[in-house]
C-alpha cells in the first residue's frame, strides 16, 4: 500500500483570513472618517467578524491600528538597487510620495491616527525602525562604491532624503511636485 500524498497546507488558514478581514476594514473605516470612524464595533460590522472575536484579539482601537502598521511592516519590501546612492534614494522617495498621495491614502490615514493612539504610535516607530534597517543597505552599497564615506550614518542619510517629503506632502499638505523625490534625495545624497 502507498503512502497517502503529503496534504496540502492551507496558507494562513482562518485566523488569517480574519485578520485580513478585520485589517481591510480597518483600513476602509480609516480612510472614509479618520481616527474617530475607527470603532470596535464599526470594525466588528464592517468586517462580518463578531465583535467579541474583535474584542478578545486586538482589545481596542489602539490594538487593531498597531496590528495593521505590524502587517505593513510583514509585507516583503527591499529597498532599490540602481548602482548609485542618489538613484536607490529618488526610488525610496518616489514610493513614499506614490503612498502619501495615493487617494485615499491609508499611510497618511495611520500616520494621523498614530497621533491619537500611544499604540498605534509605537506600531509606527516600529515600522520605520525597520524600514530604515532594511535600507541602511543602499548607503552601505554607496560607501562600497566610493559614493559616501565608510563612516557616513545611513540612517542621517535615509531621514535627509525622506523627512522633507513627509513635511510637505503629509504635514504641510503642500501638493506633490513632479521632482520632489528628485530633490530631497539629491541634497541628501551630496551631504
Amino acid at each position: 500500500m502507498e503512502p497517502a500524498p503529503p496534504r496540502a497546507t492551507r496558507p494562513g488558514g482562518r485566523t488569517a483570513r480574519t485578520r485580513e478581514r478585520v485589517l481591510d476594514a480597518v483600513a476602509s473605516l480609516l480612510v472614509e472618517g479618520g481616527y474617530d470612524a475607527l470603532t470596535v464595533d464599526a470594525v466588528a460590522a464592517r468586517s462580518g467578524v463578531h465583535r467579541t472575536t474583535v474584542y478578545r484579539r486586538w482589545q481596542d482601537t489602539g490594538g487593531l491600528l498597531a496590528d495593521s502598521l505590524d502587517a505593513a511592516r510583514e509585507q516583503p519590501w527591499q529597498p532599490p538597487d540602481t548602482g548609485s546612492l542618489r538613484h536607490d534614494l529618488i526610488e525610496i522617495n518616489r514610493q513614499i510620495v506614490a503612498a502619501l498621495t495615493e487617494e485615499p491614502s491609508i499611510t497618511r490615514a495611520l500616520i494621523a491616527a498614530s497621533f491619537r493612539s500611544p499604540a498605534a504610535a509605537r506600531a509606527l516607530r516600529s515600522f520605520w525602525e525597520d524600514r530604515f534597517a532594511r535600507a541602511a543597505v543602499v548607503v552601505e552599497r554607496a560607501a562600497d562604491r566610493g559614493e559616501a564615506t565608510v563612516d557616513v550614518d545611513a540612517r542621517t542619510v535615509l531621514i535627509a532624503s525622506c523627512a522633507p517629503i513627509f513635511y510637505e506632502l503629509a504635514l504641510m499638505r503642500s501638493p506633490a511636485t513632479d521632482d520632489i523625490a528628485e530633490r530631497y534625495a539629491g541634497v541628501a545624497a551630496v551631504s
